[in-house]
């Protein structure tokens, strides 16, 4: 049986306050963050820090981005000398991540802040936004735990927290800017980046897609979906297309010396930049050829299996042909790497499971 809801006139309005005593008490401890107790001795969270793990974090667990947070902040401590380093090197570091316009975007935004900006982030949303690949999410999320802005930050877990607290009907994505003005409003100015992390924090631990924990949430008494006993309902999301699959075919080359025949992506579209053995000509709007006859050079290439990627926009299914030990042949077909390196190689996922389904012991036996 549901709940009546009662008249807004007569409802308690959301406020900041309990959600910060909350976040005092059982915020995350994540590597990039000041605590709420470091804060109180003046301890100030680290732009650089604060900024990477902001666009490590889009379209990926905090528990996938710790281990490369990690990685990246040891090997280049700060924003110039990610700025200084080679391009080849950011992207091999990123490989595994996904996304990977991300760490295109990572390496030019380094260059402009230690270039253009003398090595200080701007302390602002637009002038966050000025700097490459930061859009609306990460300005506003840099300026609020950063810098201590009133931004309102809206990520998926705050877009959760807010659609039940205010049990908004209409379906996301259209009803991202009403949700976004009832964070606005809600944002306190005194302490709008802890604020802004408690949300993220309450989404994440408490107010979770399926079975939240409704009786230790500070917002409780207030939240409209609860009122009704349907919290799971929220946030309400536009039914989804079917996902388009796309073929194509990747070309596993060994040579004598155990050597594996790998090439460069092109800069710009999807995987641009990255290292990958040669496929044929598929993109995400059209199918590549599938057959041996596409290989990069004539040989006597068997088949060895196929394999399926999903990227965000459509599934790709690569058949997957293997030839070797041989002669590397004359031309020029790409780099010859040796497998046991093949972990230095800025690979992505999909390009590592084209190669494990040819040399199943590639990455097994393969060494940083």
């Amino acid at each position: 049986m549901q709940r009546v809801i009662p008249h807004s006139n007569d409802r308690k309005r959301p406020e900041a306050a309990p959600l910060l005593t909350w976040y005092d008490r059982h915020h995350r401890e994540l590597p990039w963050r000041i605590s709420p107790s470091a804060a109180k001795r003046g301890v100030t969270p680290d732009p650089y820090h604060i900024w990477m793990s902001e666009v490590m974090l889009q379209q990926t667990t905090v528990a996938a981005v710790k281990a490369y947070f990690a990685k990246f902040t040891a090997r280049w401590p700060t924003v110039k000398e990610l700025a200084e380093a080679p391009t080849e090197d950011v992207m091999a570091a990123w490989a595994g991540l996904g996304y990977y316009a991300r760490a295109r975007n990572l390496k030019k935004c380094a260059e402009a802040v230690a270039f253009e900006h003398g090595g200080i982030f701007p302390d602002t949303e637009e002038g966050l936004r000025a700097l490459p690949g930061i859009g609306d999410y990460t300005s506003a999320a840099v300026a609020a735990i950063a810098f201590n802005r009133p931004s309102a930050v809206m990520d998926g877990n705050v877009e959760r927290v807010i659609s039940r607290l205010y049990a908004i009907e209409a379906p996301l994505p259209g009803s991202k800017p009403q949700m976004k003005a009832k964070v606005a409003e809600l944002t306190p100015t005194d302490r709008p980046g802890d604020f802004a992390q408690a949300m993220m924090d309450l989404g994440a631990t408490i107010c979770t897609p399926k079975r939240p924990a409704c009786a230790l949430c500070p917002f409780n008494d207030v939240c409209m979906a609860l009122a009704t006993d349907e919290p799971e309902r929220f946030p309400v999301k536009a039914a989804k297309k079917a996902k388009p699959v796309r073929l194509g075919a990747a070309f596993i080359a060994v040579d004598r010396e155990g050597r594996i025949l790998l090439r460069k992506r092109v800069e710009s579209g999807l995987l641009g930049g990255m290292t990958e053995v040669p496929t044929t000509d598929w993109t995400s709007r059209q199918d590549g050829a599938t057959s041996m006859e596409a290989a990069p050079f004539p040989a006597d290439w068997q088949a060895a299996g196929a394999i399926s990627h999903v990227f965000t926009h459509f599934e790709l299914r690569l058949s997957i042909f293997r030839v070797g030990p041989i002669d590397a042949p004359s031309g020029d077909h790409g780099s010859w790497v040796p497998v046991t390196e093949l972990d230095g190689e800025a690979l992505p996922t999909v390009m590592k499971k084209a190669i494990a389904a040819a040399i199943p012991t590639a990455f097994s036996t393969s060494k940083d």
